[in-house]
């Protein structure tokens, strides 16, 4: 086996099995066989990250590069699509659509995001950015029957649209520039200051960042996230809120270091301006939701406003910062939407956060995990939500970024709120009130609220192992 192929052995499993489900869809449908297959290939794709580790850094063609840094967010990518695929699987049992194609276009969307981490060229980032977005498209839409997934869908469309015309015309103007797609080529001539017209640069930059700050759901991209976390179905909320904005994280870090647009002083001030009205913004209007999904997807905004500020930050210290958030954001999202899902298959979805009104009392192990995830979203010690913001507020104070530390106290604070309003409900109970019950989980549902719930309470207590990966990841960083 070359070593091309080698690296290229965590997107190999995820290809095939997506072509292999296709296949199989296509002469006999089978739920079960779909479901399989899809685990199949997750966990093939994250077995191949091992013997991948051996031969990275390893540049394939000039588009991709396979280092320790895009193994790390295609491991974080495959992990994240394998938990949403098991507790998409009762909830589809549940529902009338067909089932198989679901997990094709789930796999799509994985491979998608695998690329656009290893992307070191425009090209193959495009692409792969238009791979991820027409699979969730059809996914967010999936409920044909819901009038409400449709219209999510066909806002997710139009937006995402408009978002890749203004991402394409700022490539073009860069490409004007330079002459090369490579993000190395750009980076070295942005160094060596021999940019011939700074203005290209600085408007070809803004105009990518539209399409970027879209898939970030940042302000003032953000409009269409609480439309779409509410009228996609559960598990398809827990892979939008997760993958594509940790793929997108991902992708900006490599290219605001590689590129050297961490050197473009407007372009720095400008993301510095929409990480502090993405914190405000975002907070502000989740203060007022009684939509628990709706309040996920604004705090969600902030979160993202969070996560910039190690973006702009020192380039090894963001590193760290932001993969370990990223992490930690997985872990307590999809335990959070997991919980709305794996309650609402086979029902109407229990979105108002008063559905879940003394839900320990009924369901006491579910409400545990939620109210968890709630703790580690507003950043409570001991949870992994903790650690994240304390690293990415060592990474703003390292780069001295003090107007963006303090705004992220500040939010902290405000976020602190509405995140606490939700635990409380969990555990109040009206006497003779009906308390939430929901549907029973599956022993796969069960198992894997268990270890997001484990996984919460290890990273915020015991963080040094996955540091240890990131220390790597940051010193293999090509």
């Amino acid at each position: 086996m070359t070593p091309d192929v080698t690296a290229l052995l965590p997107l190999l499993p995820v290809t095939l099995a997506l072509l292999v489900v296709l296949l199989r869809s296509s002469i006999r449908r089978n739920h079960s066989a779909a479901f399989t297959l899809t685990c199949i290939g997750l966990v093939g794709g994250l077995a191949g990250i091992i013997p991948a580790a051996g031969v990275v850094p390893r540049q394939v063609t000039s588009l991709l590069i396979i280092d320790g840094f895009a193994l790390f967010f295609s491991g974080a990518t495959l992990a994240a699509g394998l938990v949403v695929t098991l507790i998409a699987r009762p909830y589809l049992d549940a529902c009338d659509e067909r089932k198989e194609e679901f997990y094709a276009l789930l796999l799509l969307a994985v491979l998608g995001a695998q690329v656009l981490v290893s992307s070191r060229h425009f090209a193959s980032f495009f692409l792969s950015l238009e791979l991820l977005t027409v699979s969730l498209v059809i996914m967010i839409g999936y409920l044909r029957a819901s009038n409400r997934s449709l219209e999510a869908g066909l806002k997710y469309l139009f937006l995402a649209t408009a978002s890749s015309a203004f991402m394409l015309f700022g490539l073009a103007l860069l490409y004007f520039e330079f002459g090369s797609m490579e993000f190395g080529t750009i980076g070295s001539v942005v160094r060596d200051g021999t940019v011939r017209h700074a203005s290209l640069l600085t408007i070809g930059g803004a105009l990518l960042f539209v399409g970027v700050g879209y898939k970030l759901a940042i302000v003032p991209f953000h409009m269409w996230t609480p439309d779409i976390y509410e009228g996609a179905p559960a598990p398809v909320t827990a892979f939008v809120a997760t993958v594509p904005k940790g793929a997108m994280i991902a992708f900006l870090l490599r290219l605001f270091v590689e590129a050297g647009l961490n050197q473009t002083a407007p372009l720095v001030a400008a993301v510095s301006v929409l990480a502090a009205a993405s914190m405000f913004i975002g907070n502000f209007l989740a203060l007022r939701q009684d939509n628990l999904k709706r309040l996920l997807a604004y705090s969600s905004i902030s979160h993202m406003g969070y996560l910039l500020v190690a973006v702009v930050g020192d380039s090894t210290m963001a590193t760290g910062a932001a993969g370990y958030y990223v992490v930690a954001y997985y872990v307590t999202l999809l335990a959070a939407v997991g919980i709305v899902s794996l309650l609402s298959s086979g029902q109407p979805e229990l979105m108002d956060v008063e559905d879940y009104r003394g839900l320990f009392w009924r369901r006491p192990g579910i409400a545990t995990v939620l109210a968890g995830a709630m703790l580690s979203l507003a950043g409570i010690p001991l949870t992994a939500g903790f650690i994240g913001k304390f690293l990415v507020l060592s990474a703003g104070v390292g780069s001295a970024l003090w107007t963006l530390v303090i705004l992220l106290v500040v939010n902290s604070a405000i976020g602190l709120s509405y995140y606490l309003r939700v635990t409380v409900i969990l555990f109040s109970r009206r006497e003779g009130e009906q308390t939430v019950g929901g549907r029973e989980l599956t022993l796969a549902g069960g198992a894997v609220l268990a270890a997001l719930g484990v996984l919460m309470l290890f990273l915020g207590v015991y963080p040094a192992p996955l540091l240890w990966i990131l220390r790597l990841v940051g010193m293999t960083m090509q």
